[in-house]
């Protein structure tokens, strides 16, 4: 989502999907936490939670969802709270790659292949 989409959103209009909160009260979802569906969305349920539900019959990260929505990833992370208290999601950390980026510390991939991604998304 570029930065202009996010400033032409109306602050009132965030304010309301969150229900005023600012923040999300867990740290489980970072952007490559996988989020699943365990539930159809039920009648009178608010329409981005119904949209997340509806997109998340396969596992989807957390940055996805949020660009699919076209909201901030803050404003989703809250979203996706809400599901996950009531039940009506699950979620899958990535797994941590093995060998000689666990002993260096690095939970994910390499700084080689970081690079390269970054290269690689710069040229798109």
């Amino acid at each position: 989502m570029s930065r202009e989409a996010i400033d032409r959103e109306t602050p009132d209009r965030l304010y309301t999907i969150t229900g005023g909160r600012s923040r999300a009260h867990t740290d489980v979802f970072d952007l490559v936490t996988l989020v699943v569906a365990e539930s159809e969305p039920t009648p009178g349920m608010q329409s981005e939670h119904t949209r997340i539900l509806r997109m998340c019959r396969a596992p989807r990260a957390v940055v996805e969802i949020s660009a699919a929505l076209r909201l901030p990833i803050s404003v989703t992370r809250i979203l996706l709270c809400d599901l996950l208290d009531a039940g009506r999601i699950t979620v899958r950390q990535p797994t941590r790659s093995a060998g000689a980026q666990e002993s260096l510390g690095l939970p994910f991939a390499h700084p080689d292949v970081l690079k390269e991604v970054l290269v690689g998304l710069r040229q798109l």
